[in-house]
Order: structure tokens, then sequence, then C-alpha cells
């Protein structure tokens, strides 16, 4: 297991607007990030990055989608390439390019990390890759190029997180690193785990089928686009999760496990039978109702 070290990220606003176009760059290494969103793209384009050849990813959501969207390419004129994604992709909200400052990224490294970053992003499986399916490798380089480029990526990585997008990020910690919690009433079977931006339930947890009349439509919506999506799958009549998926609360993955309203905070139990609310929530002043899906 890796530590992470302790960084310091500069983050730049040319406009001055803290959600508008940002720059950022760990000060030490070569790389640098721009994020457009899509409706920037025209002052956008006038960023003098955009002139270098680099990696870039769309990032959106879908409609019907179960998970959050991103598209991952490369290329040497990203100002064409954004123009052709904004007549033929919809999704897409932001935009996020990536270029050496010192200006030494070759077609050979740009493709090698687009390819890279769509594997990586395919086996954490926190985001739906609308590229489909990921090419073979192609691109030989030589292997202390492809040291570097790898010590690349990771800085791609930890800039592409800081501003918003965590698509290289492991849904969940490592088994040892916190508790786990477990959702075992009403015929369901589940393990999760509370993270930064959610509640992570595990592969192979169960969950009922059968709704209760009190599941809340947006829990049927989310249940069914995750049949959809492969993420469950019914078997011998239960919902078996077939990848960890990421839910924004407790109680929300709580709901969808259960198939009812539910308040995740009480109903997410560590080993001992320690709510989620004990260990994590000063009990003193009470549960929250308010935290129930209903």
């Amino acid at each position: 297991m890796t530590t992470a070290t302790a960084k310091t990220i500069q983050i730049y606003l040319p406009t001055g607007e803290p959600r508008g176009i940002r720059i950022a760059e760990i000060t030490t290494r070569i790389v640098q990030a721009v994020l457009i969103p899509r409706s920037d793209l025209a002052q956008g384009k006038l960023r003098k990055e955009l002139n270098l050849p680099g990696v870039y990813f769309l990032f959106g959501e879908g409609e019907d989608e179960a998970k959050p969207i991103v598209y991952i390419g490369q290329t040497e004129d990203a100002r064409k390439r954004f123009d052709s994604h904004n007549k033929t992709k919809t999704f897409w909200k932001t935009a996020i390019f990536c270029v050496s400052k010192t200006q030494n990224f070759t077609q050979a490294h740009i493709r090698y990390l687009e390819w890279y970053c769509m594997q990586r992003a395919k086996e954490v499986a926190r985001y739906t890759l609308d590229n489909g399916q990921v090419p073979d490798n192609s691109t030989y380089v030589p292997e202390p190029m492809e040291a570097e480029l790898l010590d690349v990526f990771e800085t791609i990585s930890t800039l592409v997180s800081t501003l918003g997008y965590p698509v290289f990020e492991p849904l969940a910690r490592t088994v040892s690193a916190g508790p786990r919690f477990y959702c075992r009433s009403r015929g369901c079977d589940a393990s999760g785990e509370l993270v930064e931006d959610g509640f992570v339930v595990f592969q192979g947890s169960k969950s009922r089928i059968d709704p209760t009349a009190s599941m809340p439509e947006s829990i049927g919506n989310r249940r069914k686009s995750m049949l959809e999506a492969g993420i469950i799958e019914e078997i011998n009549g239960i919902y078996i999760f077939q990848q960890d998926y990421l839910f924004p609360s407790p109680s929300n993955a709580a709901a969808c496990v259960l198939g009812a309203s539910a308040n995740g905070w009480n109903e997410w139990k560590d080993a001992s039978g320690k709510t989620l609310s004990e260990i994590h929530r000063d009990t003193q002043d009470g549960d929250d109702s308010s935290e129930d899906v209903s």
C-alpha cells in the first residue's frame, strides 16, 4: 500500500471566477491542467495552453445513467477537437485539458497517456467511459519513457481529482483503512463504507427486489438505471451488486438496498451493532430524521 505525500497545488483563476476557467498545477511537476466549463468554451479556446498537444477529459451526466460520464481523448489541435465535441456530444459540461509546461509531450506521449487513462478509468469504474471499449496499447514507448509517463499520470490524476473529478480514485479505501458497515434486514445482506463523497456499497451485496410502498420514485429510477448498466443483477429472486457502487449518501444507499424509505445513519451498522451515526456523528443531539430518503 502506497502512502500519499503532502502536496501544494496552485489553482489560477484567469477570469477571477471560481467556477469559471481554472489552471491547476503542482508547482514542482511539469503537468498543467486547464479546466474549461462548456459555457465558457469560446473564452477557453483563447488560452495559449490549447496550442500544445495533450490529453483531455469531458465530464458530464446522462439523464438515465447510473454513473457520471467521462470521455478521454488526446489531440494536437484542442480547439478543433473541442469544437467537434461541442457539436456531437451532448452529455458533457466540463473539459479538462492536460499539457506539459515544458512543452515536451510528443504524439507518442499523449497516445500512451490516453490509453493508460482509459484503462485506469475503466478499472476504477467510478465513471461510465463514453469511449466504449478500451483499445489495445499499440503505442510502443521505451521503458524509461513509460516510467516517466506513469509518473505524469499520477500528477494528472491528482490535478483532475482536485478540480472535482476523481475519475481515477478508487471508490473505497483498502479494507483495513476504515470500518465496514452492514445492512441486514428485510432479507438484505449488504456491506459498505462511508467515503469522502458518499457511501459505497460493495460488490456481492444483496438487495431485496420487491419495493415497499414507501420507496421513493427517485430510488426506483436509480435501481432501473443500475440494472440497465449491469451494476446490479437479478439472481434467484434478489438483486446482487456486480461491482462497488457509490451512492451520494448513506440514506440513499440504504433505501436502494432495502427498497424502502430509510435513514442510512441508523440502518448501516458495524460488526458490533453500532450504527453509522453512533460512530461518525455526535449522537447527543439525537438522530436527524431529515436524513431519511422518503
